[in-house]
Protein backbone atom coordinates (compact mmCIF):
# COMPACT_ATOMS: atom_id res chain seq x y z
CA UNK A 1 0.00 0.00 0.00
CA UNK A 2 2.97 2.23 -0.20
CA UNK A 3 3.91 4.32 -3.17
CA UNK A 4 6.01 2.69 -5.84
CA UNK A 5 9.29 4.28 -4.80
CA UNK A 6 8.71 3.16 -1.21
CA UNK A 7 7.93 -0.41 -2.22
CA UNK A 8 11.47 -0.79 -3.57
CA UNK A 9 13.29 0.80 -0.60
CA UNK A 10 16.44 -0.75 0.82
CA UNK A 11 14.87 -1.64 4.16
CA UNK A 12 15.17 -5.28 5.12
CA UNK A 13 11.97 -7.33 5.18
CA UNK A 14 11.89 -7.51 9.02
CA UNK A 15 12.17 -3.71 9.11
CA UNK A 16 9.31 -3.42 6.61
CA UNK A 17 7.19 -5.73 8.75
CA UNK A 18 7.95 -3.75 11.91
CA UNK A 19 7.14 -0.39 10.33
CA UNK A 20 3.94 -1.62 8.68
CA UNK A 21 2.76 -3.24 11.94
CA UNK A 22 3.25 0.01 13.85
CA UNK A 23 1.69 2.24 11.17
CA UNK A 24 -1.21 -0.18 10.73
CA UNK A 25 -1.92 -0.27 14.46
CA UNK A 26 -2.03 3.53 14.64
CA UNK A 27 -4.20 3.75 11.52
CA UNK A 28 -6.73 1.28 12.91
CA UNK A 29 -6.96 3.01 16.29
CA UNK A 30 -7.48 6.47 14.80
CA UNK A 31 -10.04 5.32 12.24
CA UNK A 32 -12.18 3.20 14.56
CA UNK A 33 -12.26 5.77 17.35
CA UNK A 34 -13.46 8.37 14.87
CA UNK A 35 -16.57 6.38 13.98
CA UNK A 36 -17.17 4.43 17.22
CA UNK A 37 -20.57 6.03 18.08
CA UNK A 38 -21.93 5.30 14.60
CA UNK A 39 -20.54 1.78 14.80
CA UNK A 40 -22.33 1.05 18.06
CA UNK A 41 -25.62 2.35 16.68
CA UNK A 42 -25.26 0.22 13.56
CA UNK A 43 -24.61 -2.99 15.51
CA UNK A 44 -27.62 -2.27 17.73
CA UNK A 45 -29.90 -2.32 14.68
CA UNK A 46 -28.16 -5.24 13.00
CA UNK A 47 -28.98 -7.62 15.81
CA UNK A 48 -32.58 -6.51 16.46
CA UNK A 49 -35.78 -6.68 14.42
CA UNK A 50 -36.43 -2.92 14.45
CA UNK A 51 -36.17 -1.33 11.01
CA UNK A 52 -33.12 0.88 10.49
CA UNK A 53 -33.36 4.58 9.69
CA UNK A 54 -31.08 7.54 10.33
CA UNK A 55 -33.80 9.06 12.55
CA UNK A 56 -33.93 5.93 14.73
CA UNK A 57 -30.16 5.71 14.69
CA UNK A 58 -29.61 9.21 16.02
CA UNK A 59 -32.53 8.74 18.45
CA UNK A 60 -30.68 5.73 19.84
CA UNK A 61 -27.51 7.82 20.27
CA UNK A 62 -29.51 10.63 21.88
CA UNK A 63 -31.22 8.28 24.34
CA UNK A 64 -27.91 6.59 25.15
CA UNK A 65 -26.41 10.00 25.89
CA UNK A 66 -29.33 11.03 28.13
CA UNK A 67 -29.56 7.73 30.01
CA UNK A 68 -25.89 6.72 30.27
CA UNK A 69 -23.86 9.78 29.32
CA UNK A 70 -21.41 10.64 26.55
CA UNK A 71 -19.15 7.72 27.40
CA UNK A 72 -21.96 5.32 26.42
CA UNK A 73 -21.31 6.19 22.77
CA UNK A 74 -17.94 4.54 23.16
CA UNK A 75 -19.16 1.47 25.05
CA UNK A 76 -17.35 -1.47 23.55
CA UNK A 77 -14.74 0.78 21.96
CA UNK A 78 -12.04 -0.37 24.38
CA UNK A 79 -12.74 -3.93 23.29
CA UNK A 80 -12.90 -2.64 19.74
CA UNK A 81 -9.47 -1.05 20.01
CA UNK A 82 -8.02 -4.18 21.59
CA UNK A 83 -9.27 -5.98 18.49
CA UNK A 84 -8.69 -3.26 15.90
CA UNK A 85 -5.12 -2.38 16.83
CA UNK A 86 -3.70 -5.90 16.29
CA UNK A 87 -6.20 -6.54 13.48
CA UNK A 88 -5.22 -3.44 11.51
CA UNK A 89 -1.53 -3.99 12.24
CA UNK A 90 -1.70 -7.58 10.98
CA UNK A 91 -3.93 -6.61 8.05
CA UNK A 92 -1.62 -3.93 6.66
CA UNK A 93 1.55 -5.88 7.36
CA UNK A 94 0.09 -9.07 5.89
CA UNK A 95 -0.96 -7.16 2.80
CA UNK A 96 2.59 -6.00 2.16
CA UNK A 97 3.89 -9.52 2.71
CA UNK A 98 1.31 -11.18 0.46
CA UNK A 99 2.11 -8.60 -2.22
CA UNK A 100 5.78 -9.53 -1.91
CA UNK A 101 5.10 -13.28 -1.95
CA UNK A 102 2.74 -13.10 -4.93
CA UNK A 103 4.85 -10.54 -6.80
CA UNK A 104 1.89 -8.17 -7.04
CA UNK A 105 2.53 -5.29 -9.49
CA UNK A 106 6.27 -5.97 -9.25
CA UNK A 107 7.25 -5.74 -12.90
CA UNK A 108 3.87 -5.41 -14.62
CA UNK A 109 0.41 -4.54 -13.38
CA UNK A 110 -1.38 -7.58 -11.95
CA UNK A 111 -4.95 -6.63 -10.96
CA UNK A 112 -5.87 -10.24 -10.13
CA UNK A 113 -3.00 -10.62 -7.68
CA UNK A 114 -3.89 -7.21 -6.28
CA UNK A 115 -7.31 -8.57 -5.28
CA UNK A 116 -5.93 -11.89 -4.02
CA UNK A 117 -3.26 -10.28 -1.85
CA UNK A 118 -5.89 -8.04 -0.26
CA UNK A 119 -8.21 -10.98 0.39
CA UNK A 120 -5.44 -13.08 1.95
CA UNK A 121 -4.43 -10.17 4.18
CA UNK A 122 -7.99 -9.91 5.47
CA UNK A 123 -8.22 -13.66 6.11
CA UNK A 124 -4.92 -13.63 8.00
CA UNK A 125 -6.06 -10.79 10.24
CA UNK A 126 -9.62 -12.07 10.79
CA UNK A 127 -8.46 -15.55 11.78
CA UNK A 128 -6.02 -14.31 14.41
CA UNK A 129 -8.26 -11.67 16.01
CA UNK A 130 -11.80 -13.08 15.75
CA UNK A 131 -12.41 -13.68 19.52
CA UNK A 132 -11.75 -9.98 20.15
CA UNK A 133 -14.29 -9.05 17.47
CA UNK A 134 -16.90 -11.28 19.11
CA UNK A 135 -16.25 -9.73 22.53
CA UNK A 136 -16.57 -6.25 21.14
CA UNK A 137 -19.93 -7.09 19.50
CA UNK A 138 -21.25 -8.50 22.80
CA UNK A 139 -20.27 -5.32 24.67
CA UNK A 140 -21.77 -3.06 22.02
CA UNK A 141 -25.29 -4.53 22.37
CA UNK A 142 -25.43 -4.85 26.18
CA UNK A 143 -25.14 -2.56 29.18
CA UNK A 144 -22.82 -2.70 32.17
CA UNK A 145 -25.10 -5.04 34.11
CA UNK A 146 -24.27 -7.80 31.61
CA UNK A 147 -20.56 -7.22 31.00
CA UNK A 148 -18.41 -4.83 33.02
CA UNK A 149 -15.32 -5.03 30.85
CA UNK A 150 -13.56 -7.07 28.20
CA UNK A 151 -12.31 -9.63 30.72
CA UNK A 152 -15.86 -10.27 31.96
CA UNK A 153 -16.99 -11.02 28.40
CA UNK A 154 -14.40 -13.77 27.96
CA UNK A 155 -15.01 -15.11 31.47
CA UNK A 156 -18.76 -15.29 30.90
CA UNK A 157 -18.39 -16.98 27.51
CA UNK A 158 -15.98 -19.58 28.90
CA UNK A 159 -18.25 -20.29 31.86
CA UNK A 160 -21.67 -20.32 30.15
CA UNK A 161 -20.99 -21.28 26.53
CA UNK A 162 -17.61 -22.95 26.36
CA UNK A 163 -14.34 -22.03 24.66
CA UNK A 164 -15.62 -22.93 21.18
CA UNK A 165 -18.15 -20.09 21.46
CA UNK A 166 -15.26 -17.64 21.03
CA UNK A 167 -15.22 -18.67 17.37
CA UNK A 168 -18.98 -18.71 16.84
CA UNK A 169 -19.52 -17.22 13.38
CA UNK A 170 -15.79 -17.28 12.61
CA UNK A 171 -16.09 -19.24 9.37
CA UNK A 172 -18.66 -16.79 8.06
CA UNK A 173 -16.44 -13.91 9.13
CA UNK A 174 -13.47 -15.36 7.25
CA UNK A 175 -15.62 -15.97 4.15
CA UNK A 176 -17.06 -12.46 4.42
CA UNK A 177 -13.66 -10.82 4.70
CA UNK A 178 -12.58 -12.25 1.34
CA UNK A 179 -14.73 -9.90 -0.78
CA UNK A 180 -14.39 -7.03 1.69
CA UNK A 181 -10.63 -6.99 2.10
CA UNK A 182 -10.07 -7.93 -1.52
CA UNK A 183 -12.31 -5.13 -2.81
CA UNK A 184 -10.90 -2.54 -0.40
CA UNK A 185 -7.22 -3.14 -1.14
CA UNK A 186 -7.85 -3.71 -4.84
CA UNK A 187 -9.85 -0.48 -5.22
CA UNK A 188 -7.39 1.60 -3.21
CA UNK A 189 -4.31 0.26 -5.00
CA UNK A 190 -5.97 0.58 -8.41
CA UNK A 191 -6.96 4.20 -7.80
CA UNK A 192 -3.39 4.97 -6.74
CA UNK A 193 -2.05 3.36 -9.91
CA UNK A 194 -4.51 5.29 -12.07
CA UNK A 195 -3.62 8.55 -10.37
CA UNK A 196 0.13 7.92 -10.73
CA UNK A 197 -0.29 6.99 -14.40
CA UNK A 198 -2.25 10.19 -15.00
CA UNK A 199 0.28 12.47 -13.28
CA UNK A 200 3.52 10.56 -12.55
CA UNK A 201 5.49 13.65 -11.55
CA UNK A 202 3.32 14.76 -8.61
CA UNK A 203 3.23 12.66 -5.40
CA UNK A 204 -0.16 11.48 -4.14
CA UNK A 205 -1.25 13.87 -1.39
CA UNK A 206 -3.18 13.20 1.84
CA UNK A 207 -6.52 14.37 0.44
CA UNK A 208 -6.24 12.01 -2.50
CA UNK A 209 -5.32 9.13 -0.20
CA UNK A 210 -8.39 9.92 1.93
CA UNK A 211 -10.67 10.01 -1.11
CA UNK A 212 -9.25 6.79 -2.56
CA UNK A 213 -9.68 5.09 0.80
CA UNK A 214 -13.26 6.37 1.10
CA UNK A 215 -14.17 4.97 -2.32
CA UNK A 216 -12.48 1.68 -1.44
CA UNK A 217 -14.41 1.52 1.84
CA UNK A 218 -17.72 2.15 0.07
CA UNK A 219 -17.08 -0.64 -2.44
CA UNK A 220 -15.87 -3.11 0.19
CA UNK A 221 -18.67 -2.44 2.67
CA UNK A 222 -21.38 -2.87 0.03
CA UNK A 223 -19.92 -6.11 -1.31
CA UNK A 224 -19.60 -7.80 2.08
CA UNK A 225 -22.38 -6.27 4.19
CA UNK A 226 -24.74 -9.31 4.39
CA UNK A 227 -21.89 -11.35 5.87
CA UNK A 228 -21.46 -8.68 8.54
CA UNK A 229 -25.15 -8.78 9.52
CA UNK A 230 -25.20 -12.57 9.81
CA UNK A 231 -21.92 -12.59 11.75
CA UNK A 232 -23.29 -10.07 14.27
CA UNK A 233 -26.45 -12.13 14.74
CA UNK A 234 -24.36 -15.22 15.46
CA UNK A 235 -22.04 -13.37 17.82
CA UNK A 236 -24.81 -11.77 19.90
CA UNK A 237 -27.55 -14.43 19.77
CA UNK A 238 -26.76 -15.68 23.28
CA UNK A 239 -27.49 -12.28 24.85
CA UNK A 240 -30.08 -10.82 22.44
CA UNK A 241 -31.96 -13.79 20.93
CA UNK A 242 -31.44 -16.86 23.14
CA UNK A 243 -33.82 -18.88 20.96
CA UNK A 244 -31.36 -18.46 18.07
CA UNK A 245 -28.23 -19.35 20.03
CA UNK A 246 -28.13 -22.85 18.53
CA UNK A 247 -28.65 -21.72 14.93
CA UNK A 248 -25.72 -21.81 12.54
CA UNK A 249 -24.93 -19.44 9.69
CA UNK A 250 -27.23 -20.89 7.00
CA UNK A 251 -30.18 -21.26 9.38
CA UNK A 252 -29.67 -17.71 10.64
CA UNK A 253 -29.54 -16.42 7.06
CA UNK A 254 -32.78 -18.19 6.15
CA UNK A 255 -34.48 -16.84 9.27
CA UNK A 256 -33.43 -13.26 8.49
CA UNK A 257 -34.62 -13.50 4.89
CA UNK A 258 -37.90 -15.18 5.87
CA UNK A 259 -38.78 -12.71 8.63
CA UNK A 260 -37.21 -9.47 7.44
CA UNK A 261 -36.36 -9.88 3.77
CA UNK A 262 -33.11 -9.16 1.96
CA UNK A 263 -33.11 -5.36 1.83
CA UNK A 264 -34.51 -4.83 5.34
CA UNK A 265 -32.73 -7.84 6.80
CA UNK A 266 -29.41 -8.68 5.17
CA UNK A 267 -28.81 -5.04 4.24
CA UNK A 268 -30.27 -3.49 7.39
CA UNK A 269 -28.13 -0.50 8.36
CA UNK A 270 -26.09 -0.55 5.14
CA UNK A 271 -26.71 3.17 4.66
CA UNK A 272 -24.98 3.74 7.99
CA UNK A 273 -22.01 1.85 6.60
CA UNK A 274 -22.07 4.11 3.56
CA UNK A 275 -21.58 6.99 6.00
CA UNK A 276 -19.10 5.53 8.45
CA UNK A 277 -17.33 3.03 6.18
CA UNK A 278 -15.77 5.54 3.78
CA UNK A 279 -14.78 7.78 6.71
CA UNK A 280 -13.15 4.91 8.58
CA UNK A 281 -11.33 3.37 5.62
CA UNK A 282 -10.31 6.77 4.23
CA UNK A 283 -8.82 7.84 7.57
CA UNK A 284 -7.18 4.44 7.97
CA UNK A 285 -5.43 4.38 4.59
CA UNK A 286 -4.39 8.03 4.78
CA UNK A 287 -2.98 7.56 8.30
CA UNK A 288 -1.18 4.35 7.38
CA UNK A 289 0.41 5.61 4.16
CA UNK A 290 1.43 8.96 5.65
CA UNK A 291 2.85 7.50 8.87
CA UNK A 292 4.62 4.66 7.05
CA UNK A 293 6.39 7.04 4.67
CA UNK A 294 7.45 9.30 7.56
CA UNK A 295 8.87 6.37 9.56
CA UNK A 296 10.68 4.81 6.62
CA UNK A 297 12.24 8.11 5.67
CA UNK A 298 13.43 8.76 9.24
CA UNK A 299 16.64 7.59 10.87
CA UNK A 300 14.82 5.09 13.12
CA UNK A 301 15.45 2.32 10.61
CA UNK A 302 18.80 2.92 8.90
CA UNK A 303 18.82 1.45 5.44
CA UNK A 304 21.17 -1.35 4.42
Amino acid sequence: MTDRHDEHSNLSNPQKIATSLFAGACAGAVAKTAIAPLDRAKINFQVRAAQFSYRRCFKFLKESYINEGFISWYRGNSANLVRVIPSAAINFAAHEQWKRILGTDKHVKTPGRRFISGSLAGVTSATLTYPLDLARARMAVTNKTVYNNLFSVFLSIFRDEGATALYRGALLSIIGVLPYSGCVFFTYETLKHLRTDYDPHRPINKTERMIFGAVAGLVGQTASYPFDVIRRRLQTAAVIRPDESSLRALATTRKIIREEGIRRGLYKGVTMNWLKGPISVGVSFMTFDTLLRLIRRSSLFPQN
